[in-house]
């Protein structure tokens, strides 16, 4: 297949649109979509093809108030670094949608599968979890095609969260995600807007 330059000018413009977001509407998402979803992660690459990705799908109320609990916990924590003023500013961000996302997911990474017997991780390890990264951010991309909003909570006792969840001891949480239609659209990052930090980029090095 053949790309043209309409395709790449999509592509950027996807990209630009691509916002972490946190204000959600609760409207569930219907199964199909959920399922063009998945196939987004299905055809992420992986090391070895190792398939390292291991989800899971959080619906239970009780669950999810545990989750919102340890949030909350991480979150409060994580404000202590911070002096008096950015201490306030800090605690005035919204971080997370877990209340009003309909779809969330929990996203490990297997650190030590089978599949893929080892290849192309022996000397990297860490490639098992930027794998998993990587299909992530696909599923994001595909997400934003329908007008699906990703939000990665990354405030979370992860040792927590697995024992919340009952996992494998052999996989380390990678993302914990919510999905669902924003309440609003905007291709500034909420940081940005808020203030907290401006979405500057920075050129590559040439040696």
């Amino acid at each position: 297949m053949k790309f043209e330059a309409s395709d790449t000018k999509a592509i950027l413009e996807l990209l630009r649109w691509r916002r972490d977001v946190r204000h959600f509407k609760t409207d569930p998402i219907p199964d199909e979509v959920i399922e063009n979803l998945m196939q987004a992660i299905a055809l992420a690459p992986s090391v070895g093809n190792s398939r390292p990705w291991r989800i899971v799908r959080v619906k239970s109320d009780e669950i999810k108030e545990k989750i919102i609990t340890n949030h909350g916990e991480a979150n409060s924590e994580a404000s202590q670094t911070y002096e008096a003023v950015e201490r306030d500013e800090y605690q005035s961000l919204k971080l997370a949608g877990l209340r009003e996302a309909p779809l969330q997911l929990a996203i490990f990474t297997d650190i030590n599968p089978s599949a893929g017997r080892g290849l192309g991780r022996q000397t990297m390890p860490e490639t098992l979890t930027y794998s998993t990264v990587i299909a992530i951010h696909q599923l994001w991309l595909v997400a934003r095609t329908l007008n699906i909003g990703v939000g990665w909570v990354s405030i979370l006792n992860a040792d927590e969260l697995n024992e919340t969840l009952g996992v494998d001891p052999s996989w380390k949480l990678t993302a914990y995600l919510c999905i669902g239609y924003p309440s609003y659209n905007d291709d500034t990052p909420e940081l940005h807007r808020t203030g907290w930090q401006e979405n500057t980029a920075k050129e590559w090095l040439e040696k």
